[in-house]
């Protein structure tokens, strides 16, 4: 660009002088070139035009004159000033024109490169939403899953809470609630309803049972309709083979049953203690408190076999503390509760008929006792059955079902271990009135006192049992609810105790 500018003004220049001559003049004077100029003023190849020209005019001849008109100053300035505009206009827009062409090249490659630009930035920013895009769906698929599994750890933490909640207040439940089961399925359902009354708000410590003996549709109809009740079905095809001619075939039956519940509910289930229930009985309030309360004395005190929750003399007559206690030798049944350990050792050994009269004998038991209460914690409705409603009318339906409240939890039943239980019985055993003759029942009748009746043998004694109407029945040499030969009720539901006591009682009891 600069070059064009100088070409420009040597040009001017010329024109300048060609116009005004006195400007030549004044250049001879001076002793310079008319043509020269500084060099800082020509660049090189206007210094070669000027040379070139310098030589045409030294070598040509000499112009012939001018015709006057051509002659004249004024036309010829005018017509060079003419030219020297045009030409400097031309040069002025050829320049304008090649400096335009150049800025628009420039601008249009700078233009041309800020679109690179844009256009490069543009597709780092697209891969860029498309990088993120990619993170932000990975981060929601990974936020679904991490729901999920929020959910099922929630779902488990609140069943774990549910368990160690139970286990923390309870460890394992207290004892398995069995109900043996065969054809009766009404008695069935009045004995579920009577347990289920009291049962629900201690479920968690009684996991409820019925086992079915047989076939009978009804009955497994009626267990299965009771969603919170595990049912269990013992079917047995095998004929029966009795040990002496006539025998019922229904002992035989109920003590395979006994011994395959309780095979089932110790060994399968692994239960610590089973509480063997019957379909013909309704229950207390305080059952279950009851044996709870029981199931820790019947685990520290290895003398005592099993809890029994009935008192063969039990009628209403014959009660009158719901919170007494008493050990017996003989065993009572028809609600009971006994422990695993205890159960290991009979099973082996479980008899085919008669198991209850089995686990009777002195062999079995070996002078361990059974825990009984003095009102009846169960009530035996069933005057159909397989002992033909023997007993029923006379013993069973005056039973007294305990209907008041005890608080099981609160009460100390250390008492009940074998050194205290002796000492007290004994004392309270001595300190009875004795009453001799056949007249017995008469002058207990007249005293106001606890009394105390000694007899001679079992001939004795079930001659003094009939008299006051209490249960004759022995078994292995044991009255029903004695201890160390003393059988213990209640005079007319008073508080006065009448002591039925052996050759042998007072002896055993260290009196």
């Amino acid at each position: 660009m600069s070059v064009k500018l100088s070409s420009i003004l040597l040009h001017l220049i010329v024109c300048k002088n060609l116009i005004f001559p006195s400007s030549l003049t004044e250049r001879k004077k001076s002793g310079a070139e008319p043509w020269s100029l500084p060099p800082s003023q020509v660049s090189q190849t206007d210094r070669g035009r000027l040379l070139c020209l310098q030589r045409s005019r030294l070598s040509s001849p000499a112009p012939p004159p001018a015709p006057a008109m051509a002659r004249n100053p004024c036309d010829i300035r005018l017509l060079l000033v003419a030219a020297a505009f045009a030409f400097i206009y031309i040069q002025v827009r050829l320049f304008s024109t090649q400096s335009s062409s150049s800025n628009s090249q420039a601008m249009d490659g700078g233009r041309l490169a800020e679109a690179e630009k844009c256009e490069s930035q543009l597709h780092a920013m697209i891969d860029q939403v498309s990088a993120q895009q990619e993170k932000i769906a990975a981060l929601e698929e990974m936020k679904v899953r991490q729901d999920e599994e929020r959910v099922q750890l929630k779902i488990l933490i609140q069943d774990l809470e549910r368990s160690t909640s139970s286990l923390s207040v309870h460890q394992v439940p207290v004892a398995a609630v069995v109900i043996m089961a065969c054809n009766r399925p009404d008695y069935l359902q009045r004995t579920v309803e009577s347990i289920l009354k009291y049962q629900k708000a201690v479920a968690s410590k009684f996991p409820l049972f019925i086992s079915q003996d047989g076939t009978n549709g009804e009955v497994k109809k009626k267990a299965l309709s009771y969603n919170q009740i595990t049912f269990m079905q013992h079917v047995d095809l095998e004929p029966v083979r009795t040990e002496r001619p006539g025998e019922n075939v229904a002992y035989y039956k109920i003590a395979n049953h006994y011994k395959w519940a309780l095979d089932e509910l110790f060994i399968k289930h692994d239960f610590r203690r089973v509480i063997i229930l019957e379909d013909d009985m309704e229950i207390a309030p305080d059952f279950f408190d009851y044996f709870e309360a029981a199931a820790k004395l019947l685990d520290t005190d290895k003398t005592i076999m099993a809890v029994s929750s009935w008192n063969d003399n039990g009628q209403k007559q014959f009660v009158y503390d719901p919170k007494a206690l008493y050990r017996s030798d003989f065993f009572p049944g028809l609600g009971w509760m006994l422990t695993k350990s205890t159960w290991m050792e009979l099973s082996p050994k479980w008899p085919k008929a008669y198991w209850d009269d089995w686990v009777r004998l002195k062999e079995v038991h070996r002078d361990r006792q059974f825990i009984r209460p003095e009102v009846c914690r169960t009530y035996n409705f069933g005057e159909h059955g397989s002992s033909m409603g023997q007993f029923f009318d006379q013993y069973l339906k005056p039973i007294k079902l305990n209907d008041a409240h005890i608080d099981w939890n609160s009460e100390d039943l250390s008492y009940l271990k074998e050194d205290k239980f002796l000492t007290k019985f004994g004392k309270d055993v001595a300190s009875a009135t004795p009453v001799h003759g056949s007249d017995a029942l008469l002058k207990a009748h007249n005293l106001d006192v606890d009394v105390r009746i000694q007899y001679d043998n079992q001939g004795d004694f079930e001659r003094i049992a009939r008299q006051f109407g209490i249960f004759e029945e022995w078994k292995d040499g044991v009255p029903r609810a004695a201890y160390k030969g003393v059988v213990v009720f209640r005079y007319k539901s008073s508080q006065r105790r009448i002591y039925l006591v052996g050759p042998d009682s007072l002896r055993q009891l260290g009196v």
